[in-house]
């Protein structure tokens, strides 16, 4: 090349340095220095060891409890068989015991919490991500997420002596006004009006569990890319259509995670639900009568079961129904995202 056309060409400075071209620095190595890969280090070794550890003492944790759980309830499991699972007795005078009652409880009280919950919690969440000014959003979330820091017991004492007087005096005679009478769903509104029951442990689940599932469902949908709002609501999209046809969508997996962490909580609470459903060994369809769940069953008997006796067995073998519907919930949710290609 003469230096005329060496003049005449922009890029001939750059063709001669190191690197540039097709084939930069032939013969040779990169000038920069590349990463180095293996983990062959003091530090990530250690790290890795520490990470090993942690992940392998969860593990060994959960299958302690459970082979406790197990060991302890298999007098029960061996003297009551299946009839233990679907009797809904429990006679510590004739050491006659059955999980139905608790369970059907436990169950009863979540739906109702999570029915309650959710709406709410999808209402918070969305008031203070895309309706509320800034400057109120975050002390408003503050003030919610607070709430999860109270202690159950200060939520039983609570639905206790302001929750109870008011469905009895007023909420559930409503109730048996209006929906006593309808069809299909009379049975359910039916009975004394005590102020206890399944309806207001239920309601008592649902207080506590709401900051748990909005403070979720506020984070992922601030997480959203902002892009993705501002295109649907370029093309003419409401607030609603957004919400519902963006974010929902984009955020379903960690909005249903936080579905089932407040499930989570409502299935193992113990002190709060104590105080309000009444703590009566019955099945019944109305939602007033009062009932017993898994956690405040062994709450209340526990301190009053001898060690080796078969109330101690049952009261073991309850727990292990209790995790085990905790472990059936976890994979229903991981079954609901995998068909919907999560």
């Amino acid at each position: 090349m003469t230096p005329s056309s060496q003049a005449s060409d922009p890029d001939h400075a750059l063709r001669i340095l190191p690197g540039y071209g097709p084939n930069p620095d032939p013969g040779g190595q990169s000038r920069a220095a590349a990463p180095r890969r293996g983990g062959s280090g003091t530090g990530d070794r250690v790290f890795t060891g520490l990470v090993w550890i942690a992940g392998l003492a969860v593990l060994v944790l959960i299958a302690g409890i459970i082979a406790v759980l197990i060991t302890g309830g298999t007098h029960a499991f061996a003297t009551f068989g299946w009839h233990f699972v679907t009797a809904a007795i429990w006679n510590p005078v004739l050491d006659r015991y059955g999980a139905a009652a608790p369970v059907y409880g436990t169950v009863v009280t979540s739906v109702i919490a999570l029915l309650i919950a959710v709406p709410l919690a999808f209402g918070v969440a969305f008031c203070l991500t895309e309706m509320v000014p800034a400057w109120m959003a975050q002390p408003v979330a503050t003030a919610i997420e607070l709430l999860a820091a109270v202690p159950s017991i200060i939520f039983g004492m609570w639905g206790f002596f302001v929750v109870v007087p008011l469905m009895a005096q007023h909420v559930q005679p409503a109730l048996t006004a209006t929906l006593g009478h309808a069809p299909l769903i009379a049975p359910l509104f039916r009975g004394a009006p005590f102020g206890t029951g399944l309806l207001t442990g239920g309601l008592v689940l649902a207080v506590m569990i709401t900051p748990f599932i909005s403070a979720v469902m506020r984070d992922v949908f601030m997480s959203m890319p902002a892009v993705l709002k501002e295109s649907a609501y370029g093309v003419g999209a409401t607030r609603w259509e957004v919400m519902r046809k963006v974010v929902l969508p984009w955020s379903r997996t960690a909005v249903i995670g936080g579905i089932m962490l407040g499930l989570g909580r409502a299935l193992g609470e113990t002190m709060a639900i104590t105080f309000v459903i009444g703590n009566t060994n019955r099945i019944s369809a109305s939602l007033f009568s009062p009932g017993n769940t898994i956690a405040s069953l062994i709450a209340l008997e526990f301190p009053e079961s001898p060690a080796g006796s078969l109330k101690l067995s049952a009261l073991l073998a309850l727990g292990v129904i209790l995790m085990v519907i905790s472990f059936l919930t976890l994979a229903c949710s991981r079954l609901l995202l995998r068909r919907r290609g999560v």
